[in-house]
């Protein structure tokens, strides 16, 4: 690995390691020592990079307020308070959304549906502009506080960044800022279809979204809703078993599927044990910390 601070190759590995059993390297040009996080969004965590990981990722996947997320990680031997985890889901919710759409890009359906559906941001309600193929695949979220040409003219554009191909066919209700939004950005060889009965797929969609967002009542910022709701809209279609509509996919393969997706992002840390049964990391000795 190159040094962090002068990009120097010439890295030669210590003998001893981190608090938390990460390596340590010393660079022979600049002097300096650095562990495999250094330079990494992780750096200076007094947990492992994997407990982080996977506290964002129930917090962004199930009902769970950021309390709820701080007693459950207790039980497990890791102090931190519920501040702590609004603040590692604002560092790292969008570099996960970074990543799962750098995953999918190329790979969605050409036939989209497209609505928006009402967020509560500081009592206040906003546009949740949303996106899937006709398998039900993911396409694009974005919130906005207005409705209007310039905000469908956004999304689109958003849209076709994410997914690097313009659709065939688009599926929308009947506003009146679609039909030249589709014309202006997606081009005119795009077909424009409006009907609010072919565009129930989107609106039985959009019941992820709220019903995780319920028990929350609300976010308390724009910053807030704008990067949370992509997040768990990625993740949702991340840990989505099906890949068409009415696919049989059984429990086995299921538990297989979720498993897969969740556990190819978190790895067991260095000095911690991993249990048989889960594959969660647990804490030992040396990964036990306090509140942080």
């Amino acid at each position: 690995m190159p040094c962090p601070y002068c990009a120097a190759p010439t890295m030669t590995e210590m003998a001893r390691r981190t608090t938390l059993g990460y390596r340590m390297f010393r660079c022979r040009a600049c002097r300096r020592t650095c562990n495999e996080r250094t330079g990494t969004p992780f750096n200076h965590l007094q947990v492992p990079t994997d407990i982080a990981v996977l506290v964002v990722l129930w917090r962004l996947q199930y009902k769970l307020s950021l309390r709820n997320v701080a007693e459950m990680f207790l039980t497990r031997g890791f102090t931190f308070t519920h501040e702590t985890v609004r603040e590692w889901e604002e560092r790292f919710a969008p570099l996960l959304t970074a990543r799962l759409k750098a995953r999918r890009r190329g790979k969605t359906g050409r036939k989209w549906h497209v609505d928006e559906t009402y967020v509560k941001v500081a009592g206040r309600w906003h546009y949740l502009y949303r996106a899937i193929d006709s398998e039900g695949n993911l396409v694009e979220t974005m919130l906005s506080t207005t409705r209007d040409m310039e905000a469908a003219k956004r999304f689109f554009a958003c849209a076709l960044q994410t997914v690097g191909q313009a659709p065939e066919k688009v599926t929308t209700d009947g506003h009146d800022s679609y039909p030249r939004a589709v014309r202006e950005t997606l081009g005119p060889d795009v077909r424009h279809r409006t009907s609010r009965y072919m565009n129930n797929r989107i609106e039985q969609d959009h019941r992820g979204i709220k019903q995780r967002s319920y028990p929350m009542r609300g976010f308390g910022s724009f910053d807030a809703a704008a990067r949370f709701c992509p997040a768990h809209d990625e993740l949702r279609d991340h840990c989505r078993p099906r890949t068409r509509f009415n696919e049989a996919v059984s429990l086995a393969d299921q538990r297989r599927l979720f498993g897969g997706a969740l556990g190819r992002g978190v790895r067991a840390a260095p000095g911690c044990l991993t249990t048989p049964a889960t594959g969660l990391p647990q804490p030992t000795a040396a990964c036990r910390t306090t509140a942080v």
